[in-house]
Formats: C-alpha cells, sequence, structure tokens
C-alpha cells in the first residue's frame, strides 16, 4: 500500500511521526487545554497521593543466601535493598545516582547474592541497559544496552541471557519480534538456542534450584508453549518434552530426576505432572475447580499459588501431589514476585490498602519479614454483574466502611491471561477517602478462571471482553452510580471500545498508553508480538473483526460521548503514543470532550517516581471534575 493510500484511509497517519515539529505543536496545546480543565484540583491532591508514596512499594524481592534483594520504589527514586540475615539494610543500587528520570525494571541475583544483575532505562522505556555488579564493591563488572532478560550464571564472567529482537533481525534471519538465547563469555556472545524460531515466538529460560537443569520454555504469544528441559552447562542437551500443542506452560523446578511442571491442557485451569528425562509423564495435582497460577519448590515440598474469584490462596503439597495444607490470607489479597531457592522461599502480599507484606517459608511455616499497613477503615467487598450470555462476572467493590455507591470509578483489563487481583494503588486511597468507590472488574481475556476465560476474550472473542465491562457498569448505574471508567494498555482498549459502543452508560472515560488502532497496531514499534493476542490485521478475516471494535475506527459524528481523557507517554516503546494521539483527533473532530495528557519522560513501563506522583494527581483530578467530587484537605 502507497503512502497517499495510506494517508486517504487514515488522515492522521503523521501522528506517528514524533519527531514531527507539527505534532509536538499539538501536543502542548492540548497539555494546555487539559491543565486549564483541571485547575487546581491536582494541587490539592498531590500532596495526599504523595504520602501513600512515601510507603514504600515493594516491587520484586529474591532470596539469597546472604539475604533478601527488594526492588523499592519509594518518594524520591528506585532502589535495589539488601535486607541481611542478620536484619541491617543497606542500598545497593538508587537510580538518583543512574541519572534524572531513570526506571529500574528489576533485578536477577546470582544464588549466592554475590553478583547483582539490574535492568534500567530512561523514563521508563522498555528498551535500557542491563549493568551487571559485585553486590559487596558496586563494581561493574559487565554491561549490555539492549532488550534482555533471563540471566543465568555459569560464573562471574559467563552466564546466558535472553536478548528480545524488537527492530532487526536474528543472527539466522528472523524478522522481529522474537528472541534468542545468547551465552555471554568473557564480553563476547554467541547464540546457543532459538535458531528459526518465527517471529512472535519468545524464549523463557530459568534454571533448577536443586540441580544443574535449564527449564526453558518457547511461548508462542500468550497461547501455546513448548518445554525443553537439559543439563544448564551443556546446551546441546536441551531437548523437547513436553508441550507444544495449544497450551501453556509453567515450569515449577527439577526434583529427584523430574521436571515438575503446571500444564494447561484440558480445561486450563492447571494441573501438575512430572516429566522424566525420556519423556515419561505423571499426574501429581489433578485440574480442580479454580486455577492454578504458578509454584515453587522448597525442602521437599511444592508451594502453590491458586486464584479463587481473583484471591490469591497458597497450596502446599508434598511430591506425590498430596495437599498438606491451604494457607488463606487476609484482606483479600495477591501474592506475587515468588522466589525459592531450593531451602526457603520468599514472596510479597498485596491489597487495596495493605501496601506490602513480604513473607518467607522455611518447612512450612510463614513469617513477616517487612510490611506496611494503612489506617483507614476499608472494606472489600465481592459481588457478580451477568454479562449478556448470562457469564458471571466477578467484581471487587471497594470503599470507605458505610460510603455510599455514588461515585464509581470502574477499571478492567480483560486479556493476555492476566488476571486483575486486589492491588495497592496510591492514588485510589484519598479517593476513597473522600467517598469514592473503587470497582474492579474480573473479564474474560485474563486468567482469573483459567485459560478457557482467557481465550473466551481474545481474537474474535474480544468482544467478550467489552460486554463484560458494559455489564459491571450497567449493574453500577442501576444503582443509581456515576461511573467513570478506567483502563490501561490492553485496558485502554477496553474502555476505548466500550465507550464507542455505549457512551450512553458512561460519565467519563480515562485511558492510558492505549492500543487504539486495531488495523495498525501491528506495524508499530513492536505491535506484531500481539498478532496471536488479537489477529492479524494483514488477514481479511481476522481484520473485519477487528474493525468492528477498533475504537480509532468507530469514532463517529453525532454521537455525544462523555468527557474523556487520554493519557500518554513520549517514551512508551511498547504502545505507541500514536493510537492516543489518533485518537483524540479523531474523537476533536466531531466535537466530543475529550483531554489529551502527554508526559515528556514516561514510558509504558512508567515514570519516575515524582512524575508518577504529578500524573497520577492530573488524572485523580479529572476523575474528581467528572463526579461532581471535592478534594478534602491535606
Amino acid at each position: 500500500m502507497n503512502t497517499q493510500s495510506n494517508i486517504q484511509e487514515d488522515p492522521y497517519i503523521w501522528m506517528e511521526n514524533l519527531n514531527d515539529p507539527k505534532l509536538i505543536k499539538w501536543i502542548e496545546e492540548e497539555n494546555a487545554k487539559f491543565r486549564n480543565f483541571v485547575g487546581d484540583f491536582p494541587k490539592k491532591l498531590q500532596k495526599r497521593i504523595e504520602k501513600y508514596y512515601e510507603i514504600p512499594s515493594i516491587l520484586q524481592v529474591m532470596v539469597t543466601d546472604i539475604g533478601y534483594y527488594m526492588l523499592v520504589r519509594d518518594k524520591k527514586s528506585f532502589k535495589i535493598i539488601l535486607l541481611r540475615r542478620d536484619g541491617t539494610q543497606e542500598t545497593i543500587v538508587d537510580s538518583s545516582e543512574l541519572g534524572k528520570d531513570i526506571v529500574i525494571h528489576g533485578f536477577n541475583s546470582s544464588d549466592d547474592g554475590k553478583l547483582l544483575a539490574f535492568i534500567f532505562a530512561y523514563a521508563g522505556a522498555d528498551v535500557g541497559t542491563t549493568r551487571i555488579i559485585r553486590s559487596d564493591s558496586k563494581e561493574v563488572i559487565d554491561e549490555i544496552k539492549d532488550s534482555i532478560y533471563g540471566i543465568i550464571w555459569l560464573d562471574e564472567r559467563k552466564y546466558y541471557y535472553v536478548k528480545l529482537f524488537r527492530k532487526e533481525k536474528t543472527p539466522d534471519g528472523i524478522p522481529p519480534p522474537t528472541s534468542r538465547v545468547f551465552l555471554r563469555e568473557n564480553g563476547k556472545d554467541y547464540m546457543i538456542f532459538g535458531k528459526g524460531l518465527p517471529q512472535s515466538y519468545f524464549v523463557g529460560i530459568s534454571k533448577s534450584k536443586t540441580a544443574d537443569k535449564v527449564l526453558l520454555l518457547v511461548n508462542y504469544g500468550w497461547t501455546r508453549s513448548t518445554f525443553y528441559g537439559g543439563d544448564l552447562r551443556n546446551p546441546e542437551t536441551w531437548t523437547r518434552l513436553y508441550g507444544g500443542a495449544d497450551f501453556v506452560i509453567n515450569p515449577i523446578d527439577y526434583v529427584n530426576g523430574e521436571y515438575i511442571l503446571i500444564s494447561y491442557e484440558g480445561e486450563g485451569l492447571g494441573k501438575i505432572i512430572a516429566v522424566k528425562e525420556n519423556g515419561d509423564t505423571r499426574l501429581l495435582v489433578e485440574e480442580k475447580e479454580f486455577p492454578l497460577l504458578y509454584g515453587a519448590y522448597a525442602n521437599n515440598r511444592l508451594f502453590i499459588i491458586r486464584l479463587v474469584h481473583a484471591v490469591s490462596t497458597l497450596r502446599i503439597y508434598d511430591l506425590n501431589g498430596k495437599l498438606l495444607r491451604e494457607i488463606r490470607f487476609n484482606p483479600p489479597g495477591t501474592i506475587s514476585s515468588f522466589h525459592s531457592n531450593g531451602k526457603e522461599i520468599v514472596f510479597k502480599y498485596e491489597s487495596f490498602y495493605v501496601p506490602y507484606r513480604i513473607y518467607k517459608i522455611a518447612n512450612e511455616n510463614l513469617e513477616i519479614i517487612d510490611s506496611k499497613e494503612i489506617s483507614g477503615d476499608f472494606v472489600i467487598e465481592e459481588d457478580f454483574a451477568e454479562s449478556f450470555d448470562k457469564t458471571k462476572i466477578h467484581i471487587f467493590i471497594v470503599k470507605r466502611r458505610n460510603s455510599i455507591l455514588e461515585k464509581v470509578l470502574a477499571y478492567g483489563y480483560g486479556g493476555f491471561g492476566i488476571a486483575i487481583t486486589p492491588r495497592f494503588y496510591p492514588p485510589i486511597i484519598p479517593f476513597l477517602e473522600d467517598g469514592g468507590v473503587f470497582v474492579v472488574a474480573n473479564l474474560r481475556g485474563g486468567s482469573e478462571y483459567g485459560e478457557k476465560w482467557h481465550r473466551a476474550g481474545m481474537r474474535e472473542n474480544k468482544q467478550n471482553v467489552f460486554n463484560d465491562f458494559i455489564a459491571v457498569i450497567t449493574k453500577m448505574k442501576k444503582l443509581g452510580a456515576k461511573v467513570v471508567a478506567m483502563g490501561r494498555s490492553n485496558g485502554g482498549l477496553l474502555v476505548g471500545a466500550v465507550m464507542t459502543q455505549r457512551p450512553d452508560i458512561l460519565d467519563g472515560a480515562v485511558i492510558g498508553y492505549p492500543v487504539l488502532d486495531m488495523l495498525r497496531f501491528h506495524k508499530l514499534l513492536i505491535g506484531a508480538a500481539w498478532i496471536p493476542e488479537y489477529g492479524n490485521p494483514n488477514e481479511p478475516k481476522d481484520r473485519k473483526f477487528l474493525l468492528k471494535y477498533s475504537p480509532y475506527h468507530n469514532v463517529k459524528a453525532g454521537v455525544k460521548y462523555p468527557p474523556t481523557l487520554v493519557y500518554t507517554g513520549l517514551h512508551d516503546d511498547r504502545v505507541h503514543p500514536a493510537h492516543a494521539f489518533k485518537f483524540v483527533a479523531k474523537l476533536k473532530e466531531v466535537g466530543a470532550p475529550v483531554y489529551l495528557r502527554t508526559e515528556t519522560a514516561s514510558g509504558h513501563a512508567g515514570a519516575s517516581p515524582e512524575r508518577k506522583i504529578r500524573e497520577d494527581a492530573d488524572i485523580l483530578a479529572f476523575i474528581y471534575k467528572i463526579l461532581g467530587m471535592s478534594p478534602q484537605k491535606s
């Protein structure tokens, strides 16, 4: 298709050029209009949001021989902290020392804790730098500037990593996006696995905690996995052992001559199997009513996270699959960053009004090693809405006790097999304090009820997700509430689709870092990676159902759209900011009350705490304006 026909089909395609001076001027003008609309509300809210950003947010935790590493975001920066076994703490890395607006995405440590690799990027971009240091001296041993992950050390100067090819072809000539495994030795790189893997196939790699065995997955999108095992130090032994059909796999560990896996074949709720080196399998735990998410091994026990109506529970099994114990947490919450060294497990628990508890498990006994709680008389209620096809959609209703269901912020996602579970969101607490009600919907497309639930909301079934959210919002409206719908990324697509299909049920819409142009998403940045989830716009059959709901293509003149805020960041190198710009331009063309907020130093993975606080205050100010709420004094 030539450029001229592109322009005729898409009048705002020029907005995909982020260096266009005309676009920069337009962004500045739109930012000014948004500032004028929210007035002084952000200033009134910012101090109260800052109060909850002062509570450190634990983003990741790992257990090592010398103690526990934690990635922490506080009010000022991102830090990697070592909590030693004697209780002392040391900051190993501080993002403020790496430069202005630096975000630390994650880290990995050697088993003994002496080597630390961490990934950082300017303004929350996905592409960044991986730096390896000695934790005691902070000496930099190595550094790679690229999209890499999955580091596994063989010794101090020798390690494996996975490279994500985002723009260029792989060494074996496959177009991006896809990934390959490399061995890096004394600064030189050798591709050792993945030759011939096609576009949209991605590799995940880890190692056993009990033996020198590799645990390797080849994933096609979010729907298909093949598991490989073998001797960690000899890639020639890495052999396909399980999977390859239309289901996903989540490896746990290698124990007593068997690879322990969670397999999502059958009903897609997850069963635990043991796979021998020769490929023979045995069933340890069969599928149950609710899905298994992931697990870890320690001290001859399997520790498995299960979701029950989107709430994390912990199950402990012996190596024959016998259930020994189930642990539930109060209030209903989420377990994440689940990590084992084979002897001990550490994990994070959080909920809507619990910032974090860090637990360790040794010999089945749970112990809190660090925690933060907030004061406030908050409650979490659970309910269901009935979708168009009678499917029950679970919802969390979070509010201050005795608050009236009157001012509702409804949040959803519905995609990529991601479960939306109770999390701590700093800007939500002031909203609850001021009488707002936060409603979180567990829509199809996620993994809240297993892989079937995911597939019921992907590709040609995507409309189910929008209908589910419509059902939740409609329920709130029937109860007399004003409702603002909010979503980010794929959740931005959700809100964009709902507001273009059913603008009558919304009092406002908040759309963040969104995917909105479903005919060109695969041509922008790493968007081709989402073809397995959304479909392929180049295929006529897929293009038909994509066009039917694509928010950008379904903006119509003469429709009364709700007040809408679309927000994005110029350093989003995952979802192109043009999705947001083009949608706003279309809405403005038909006279819709739409506002754009563009952060100059923010990416899809976030921003510096200072910028994130400002962004949150602006978004919350818009919500308050639409719902007719007044910020209380701090």
